[in-house]
């Protein structure tokens, strides 16, 4: 019991430092795949706290490496790096300074949070035996993912199979507790773009066009049967299409109309049929209308499986660190993560950072241009993962 009341401590000395660093990423955020400083600040971060074994992965991410006191196991700790490309409206003196771009998912979080852990475990290199891999990772919120980068790398690949674990905030639980989930937790998900060519004219004259605008709306309605008719009702699935353009006027047909969607899953083999579905149907429907759907569905990410064995284990340790009452599964989430394409190789753990808090109104959801964080969830997400680590680590 004694690391993990001196973890406790050290997260409790090192948290308002850390509130600094999550607030200087919160100000400076920078879109997938160009982390240019954000990776140039972390490098900094970490060779204050004396880490200095660090490598360039997948362009702007980082990988650094502590060793414990001797040999041993090897675990890999993950943290995003990117921001959104939305316009950050919280009246506060740390918002974004870069326009239209914010850390809306909390991956300012996850780097801070991961900072903090590495200086608690550097603080504690003598009191463990292994190696730590921090793994501050580019591109999650763009396809193909950052996911699929680092693991081409070299310094990725000489790790062979090792335990990952990985954190994400989540405002729907308070700051202080987190949540697991063991096997299945998080959807594939795949982009869906169709356009829909017809023969643009007069509003007036609708028989002398073909009506790209009619065929899409049947397109979109018809294509819930992937979900409603044509899916197990034993298989999750979705199917949304959150963007339509048809630029036309109110007396204009126009010639296309684009449709932009997400479809996602938990069976892979379902996966692949239901996108085969969609392409028939959307061809085969507009053709039978007189126009014709080009149809695109670049394959995304995996679903994302917890290893039960870890997973199990990794939460009986946060009910010791935390208390039973701060701990709480979870149930399938349909939102995707490229941390999926590391379980789908190794046995991996990725369980949610509650960061709400009903009482300050911090309560705005993921992906909002006011979500924002009781930063106090910094105690818990850098204490934490410390104490996941060494207790992997045995």
């Amino acid at each position: 019991m004694y690391l993990k009341e001196r973890i406790k401590e050290l997260a409790k000395q090192f948290t308002s430092e850390y509130v600094g660093v999550r607030r200087h990423l919160h100000q400076y955020p920078e879109l997938s795949f160009k982390e240019y400083d954000t990776s140039a600040f972390i490098r900094k971060e970490l060779e204050k706290i004396g880490i200095i074994d660090i490598v360039s992965v997948a362009g702007t991410g980082l990988m650094a490496t502590l060793h414990g006191r001797e040999k041993g196991k090897t675990i890999l700790l993950r943290a995003d790096m990117d921001a959104l490309p939305i316009q950050e409206e919280n009246q506060v003196d740390y918002a974004s300074n870069i326009a239209g771009v914010m850390h809306a998912c909390g991956h300012d979080v996850h780097m801070s949070s991961l900072l903090l852990t590495a200086k608690i475990l550097f603080q504690l290199r003598s009191e463990f035996i292994g190696t730590v891999k921090f793994l501050f990772q580019p591109g999650e919120e763009l396809m193909p993912g950052g996911a699929t980068l680092v693991m081409e790398e070299k310094a990725y690949k000489e790790l062979g199979m090792v335990p990952h674990l990985g954190q994400h905030v989540m405002p729907k639980l308070p700051a202080g507790k987190v949540g697991f989930r063991a096997g299945q937790f998080m959807a594939s998900m795949d982009e869906v773009y169709l356009t829909v060519i017809g023969k643009g004219g007069h509003a007036a004259v609708p028989e002398e066009c073909v009506d790209p605008i009619l065929i899409a709306s049947h397109i979109i309605v018809a294509s819930q049967q992937l979900v409603s008719r044509m899916a197990s009702p034993k298989t999750p699935s979705v199917l949304t299409f959150g963007k339509i353009i048809g630029d036309g006027a109110n007396n204009v047909v126009p010639d296309r109309v684009t449709i932009e969607g997400t479809f996602r899953t938990y069976d892979e083999n379902w996966r692949d049929l239901a996108i085969e579905k969609l392409t028939k149907l959307a061809k085969g429907l507009a053709e039978a209308m007189g126009g014709e759907c080009e149809v695109n569905i670049p394959k995304g990410y995996p679903h994302l499986n917890n290893e039960v064995s870890l997973t199990n284990s990794m939460k009986n340790s946060a009910i010791t660190f935390l208390g039973e009452a701060n701990v709480v599964d979870l149930d399938l989430w349909m939102a995707a993560e490229d941390f999926a394409y590391y379980s789908q190789r190794n046995p991996a753990c990725f369980y949610l950072l509650g960061v709400g808090n009903t009482e300050k109104e911090i309560t705005s959801g993921l992906h909002t241009s006011t979500f924002n964080i009781d930063e106090m969830a910094l105690e818990t997400g850098g204490g934490l993962m410390s104490w996941l680590t060494i207790e992997a680590l045995v």
